[in-house]
């Protein structure tokens, strides 16, 4: 395990990413309780079309951050580039220590229908719907708290398929890996980040 101090993040990317993950419980707890509302998108997508370029995934990583007196927050993420090098999304589970409530967030593009939300499903298993939360300029996020039959169903699955609609109300989706998300959740972290707060 290798340990690097980080008082400033390299990339407003990065920033938003650790912010991300310290979203107070009240705001994922206020999110899951408007997804409890409408598990549904409001509507249904107008067909189905082929990804116009295609994605590569890397390996699953897991990141943690220490920050003096909150505890360790850790991120077990996979990113998926475009044939282009483009980066087309990256999927994380938040974890933190102490806490029995796990987060899912997408990194998405910007352009997709953002009332349809995002569809998981691990194999042919039950879907689970993340609404989106904001979006910048390049890329849109879509967070919940983690359902932990899915986090038990990732752990044993061979895929999580990703469904989003686009602006054209048609739905498109990716296969994302999971033979070595249970080995590199439960494992060490490959990077632990310490995060000091200035007074």
């Amino acid at each position: 395990m290798s340990e690097h101090r980080a008082k400033h993040f390299p990339s407003i990317a990065a920033a938003m990413a650790t912010l991300s993950i310290l979203l107070p419980s009240s705001l994922a707890d206020a999110q899951q309780a408007e997804a409890d509302k409408s598990r549904e998108p409001e509507m249904a997508s107008r067909g189905q079309r082929e990804l116009v370029r295609k994605i590569e995934y890397g390996d699953w990583q897991k990141v943690c951050f220490k920050t003096p007196g909150s505890g360790t927050v850790c991120r077990t993420s996979i990113s998926g580039t475009f044939d282009t090098g483009q980066s087309a999304l990256r999927a994380d589970l938040i974890e933190r220590d102490g806490d029995s409530k796990a987060r899912v967030q997408l990194f998405l593009p910007v352009g997709l229908y953002l009332q349809a939300g995002v569809k998981l499903t691990v194999d042919q298993g039950k879907p689970y719907q993340v609404p989106y939360v904001w979006c910048t300029t390049n890329t849109c996020i879509a967070g919940n708290p983690a359902d932990p039959q899915l986090i038990r169903d990732m752990e044993k699955g061979e895929k999580l398929t990703l469904e989003v609609v686009d602006s054209s109300v048609q739905s498109v989706t990716t296969e994302l890996p999971l033979h070595q998300f249970a080995a590199v959740r439960n494992g060490a972290p490959a990077k632990t980040f310490l995060q000091d707060i200035d007074e």
